[in-house]
């Protein structure tokens, strides 16, 4: 059951199926606080433990500006050595649940995307992009570097020196440039930005939920892995399907002709 007491995130069910989450600080360019990441923590590891009847995430901003502008760098100004490496230990495990999180996470990035706002677009199972988005991995310029999985999510979405540049120089691209790099996968003006990506989303969650599931975990886990042994991964994912109710479901409504009506079991 997913809790409806957030303060930094707007989160709310579109349907049955559909959850769309809301970076909800426009104020500050919904820059992350340490209650954003509590909140993000708790959210997404309810959707691990128990996604319920939720078949996909949909995450964006307020606004049509800002996406996320990362850490909020006012709440840091001033903390200890300590209090930073504590804060960050919470930004860490934000990061880590929206990674672990089994049903599609789609971004609707609608605007900038920085920092940890880039970063978390690449904790994204894919994304589409507004045509004012503008991303950028920026903290060399503040003394640190990447420490939200840019370093390592980066590369793999666009390509070892495509990522060192931009990490070095810590420029931003704009939603094209970030289209040809395969950071996103679509652009689309900001007033249809939105409607669009919960169409798609909409889409996915049509289809078997298992199967869905599974897909992901094998993508996932199988690109992290030689081929053939990601082969013999997907084939592990793929057998755990042949028992379902869903598998008898799409079979049996192809050969009648109909819309399948999928249950999730």
């Amino acid at each position: 059951m997913i809790s409806n007491e957030f303060h930094m995130l707007k989160v709310e069910s579109i349907d049955e199926h559909l959850l769309l989450v809301m970076f909800n600080r426009p104020e500050v360019a919904n820059a992350v606080n340490t209650e954003t990441g509590q909140e993000l923590i708790a959210l997404f590891s309810s959707l691990q433990h128990d996604p319920g009847n939720y078949r996909a995430v949909v995450l964006t901003g307020a606004g049509r500006r800002h996406f996320c502008a990362g850490a909020d760098l006012k709440q840091r100004q001033g903390m200890t050595n300590v209090e930073w490496r504590t804060q960050h230990a919470v930004f860490e495990r934000m990061r880590q649940s929206l990674l672990n999180c089994p049903i599609p996470l789609i971004g609707a990035i609608n605007g900038a995307a920085y920092a940890g706002g880039c970063e978390m677009v690449l904790c994204c199972d894919f994304a589409y992009a507004s045509t004012n988005a503008r991303f950028a991995l920026t903290e060399v310029k503040i003394g640190i570097m990447p420490g939200g999985s840019g370093t390592q999510t980066m590369p793999r979405a666009v390509g070892e020196r495509r990522a060192k540049e931009f990490i070095f120089s810590a420029q931003p691209i704009d939603s094209e440039q970030a289209l040809a790099w395969g950071l996103v996968n679509k652009v689309l003006p900001p007033e249809t930005l939105l409607d669009e990506t919960l169409a798609q989303a909409k889409r996915i969650c049509a289809n078997a939920p298992l199967s869905v599931l599974q897909a992901k975990k094998a993508i996932h886990f199988g690109m992290q892995a030689d081929l053939r042994t990601g082969m013999a991964f997907e084939i592990e994912a793929y057998n755990r399907l042949v028992d379902t109710e869903d598998r008898l479901e799409g079979v049996r409504a192809f050969n009648e002709g109909r819309v399948p009506v999928f249950a999730g079991r």
